[in-house]
């Protein structure tokens, strides 16, 4: 079915349903977002291919019906049966955002955005069968319905907006504007239920994030001048209408200025109606930006371990015919990366004679990060991997390296590197290594509990020294990053780590290991590295 057919049989549901709507009129501002707004959108998303696309229609056309029964009838013993038939459509579009999400990962933050979108969308369904069904949310009917929309139009349509957005334009405001706008739909919720001033908070990041939006829609570069607008009138919709929200928080909770739930809904809910998301529609639907997300295709582990890991996983792994010595064979596989004729010779032998090195290890946990570091090493002495110790104290990290079977393992030439502190296991590392076009990826894979955790690192000259990361230093196609592997889904984690490796002095390294979650720094080792003839 073309884009037009679909649009106009949607549009014909909504006009029956408007005519013959027997509710109050701003009803119909739910309505036009469920019959209407929703299937077209999810239209824009959905990818040929997708399972969602494949059984849309059997999923979609059930909800739809209910939806315009609920609106031409009064109420009726089955109103609640209809509204349960919509949630359970709102549901199944959630799973389909987490599905997205699953072949992704925290990767692209403007696809992350959309995928929200539709997970929210789930909770818009709840409010809606809360209100038809007459449950006690603890708010008033009106409140309970005004939520639902909230989270059709705020926490649907805007988030997917965003998305598109950030397909054209992303850059670091971009990152922290999509965030307020991702945070602040539940921080909504939160601040109706909970706090005045938390609902107040929420309105100010919204006003935040509105604003950001509007600047970043006049850096965008569009296809056409009447897209341009169109999208740039939707915005700017929301940054007149969040005023009114801001005057409307204040006079709930402190009387200040007197906006009415009746303005409200006249003004604030018919420009978030008409200019947002009616604008935002046509705007978009002119030229629906393409994702440059693409699928990732490096090899990866097949090595999954049991609830505990150590170093009896390695047990029917080793391959007892060959003996590796070191992390790599030769380091000039990552030129040009890196330039094995300027980087410190120390540096070199310690990547390719691992074994005739001694390391000493001092681990800094963040302070805010302590509590749950706490709780990790729990879980991590029995699982026996990444199972780092709370002390800051100098302890030797003791190490061997094993081959594996190729066959075993999938990729070529792996090793495992076990590191110990104080005969407890610490790491259980796999390496290998792997091409993508004309630069070298170390690719590390730490099994886990029938999962494993895979840092493909960048290699990169600082002076005389290294940087590993999985930071895209070389460009946004790179594959670097930390991922998480389960069966045959791999998912980008927010996760980042950089290692610097210097040289002391001959024979001497230093090097400093950091690791950030969602930008935030919570893990920093320092590593000093002898040459084992320097120690007796």
């Amino acid at each position: 079915m073309t884009f037009r057919k679909f649009t106009f049989i949607h549009l014909i549901l909504f006009l029956m349903v408007a005519i013959f709507n027997v509710a109050p009129w701003p009803f119909l501002m739910l309505t036009v977002a469920q019959l209407l707004y929703i299937p077209i959108v999810l239209n824009f998303v959905m990818r040929k291919g997708d399972w969602l696309r494949k059984y849309y229609f059997w999923i979609a056309i059930p909800a739809y019906l209910a939806i315009v029964v609920l609106h031409v009838s009064n109420e009726t013993q089955i109103d609640r049966l209809l509204a349960a038939v919509y949630f359970i459509f709102t549901i199944i579009i959630a799973c389909y955002g987490v599905s997205r999400f699953l072949q992704r990962g925290f990767s692209h933050v403007e696809e992350f955005a959309i995928d929200m979108g539709l997970i929210y969308l789930a909770l818009g369904g709840a409010w809606f069968f809360a209100y038809e069904a007459h449950i006690d949310t603890g708010f008033p009917p009106l409140i309970t319905w005004l939520t639902a929309i909230h989270f059709h139009y705020s926490a649907f349509l805007l988030p997917v907006f965003v998305g598109f957005l950030g397909r054209l334009q992303k850059n670091v405001l971009y990152k922290v504007i999509c965030t307020i706008i991702l945070l602040s739909p539940m921080i909504v919720a939160l601040g109706i239920t909970f706090s005045r001033w938390l609902e107040l908070l929420s309105v100010i990041l919204y006003i935040i994030g509105l604003y950001g939006l509007i600047v970043l829609s006049f850096q965008a570069q569009f296809t056409s001048p009447i897209q341009t607008w169109l999208v740039r009138i939707s915005f700017a919709a929301l940054g007149i209408t969040i005023g009114f929200s801001f005057l409307y928080a204040l006079g709930s909770g402190w009387g200040l200025f007197i906006v009415t739930i009746d303005f409200m809904l006249l003004f604030h809910g018919t420009l978030n109606c008409i200019l947002f998301a009616l604008c935002g529609i046509f705007g978009w639907s002119l030229a629906i930006p393409k994702s440059t997300h693409r699928k990732f295709d490096f090899p990866v582990s097949k090595i999954r371990a049991g609830l505990v890991v150590g170093d009896n996983i390695l047990e029917n792994l080793v391959d007892a015919q060959t003996n590796y010595y070191s992390l790599v064979d030769d380091m000039s596989v990552y030129e040009p990366g890196i330039s094995v004729e300027k980087v410190s010779p120390t540096i070199i032998d310690f990547y390719e004679s691992t074994a005739n090195y001694r390391l000493f290890a001092e681990i800094k946990w963040a302070k805010w990060f302590k509590p749950f570091a706490f709780i990790y090493r729990q879980i991590s002495r029995y699982v026996k991997q990444i199972n780092l110790p709370l002390s800051n104290s100098v302890s030797e990290m003791t190490g061997d390296i094993f081959a594996i079977k190729d066959r075993l393992d999938g990729r070529v030439r792996p090793r495992a590197w076990v590191r110990k502190v104080d005969g407890q296991v610490t790491f259980v590392a796999l390496y290998s290594e792997h091409k993508t076009a004309e630069r070298t990826y170390m690719n590390i894979a730490l099994p886990l509990p029938w999962t494993a955790m895979i840092g493909i690192l960048e290699l990169n000259q600082v002076g005389k020294g290294i940087q590993l990361t999985s930071n895209k230093q070389s460009g946004p196609e790179s594959e670097a990053g930390i991922y998480l592997a389960w069966k045959n889904i791999l998912i980008k984690l927010p996760l980042k780590e950089v290692f610097h490796v210097e040289e002391l002095e001959n024979n001497v390294l230093r090097a400093e290991h950091q690791m950030w979650i969602f930008s935030i720094p919570f893990l920093t080792i320092n590593y000093k590295i002898y040459h084992q003839k320097l120690i007796k």
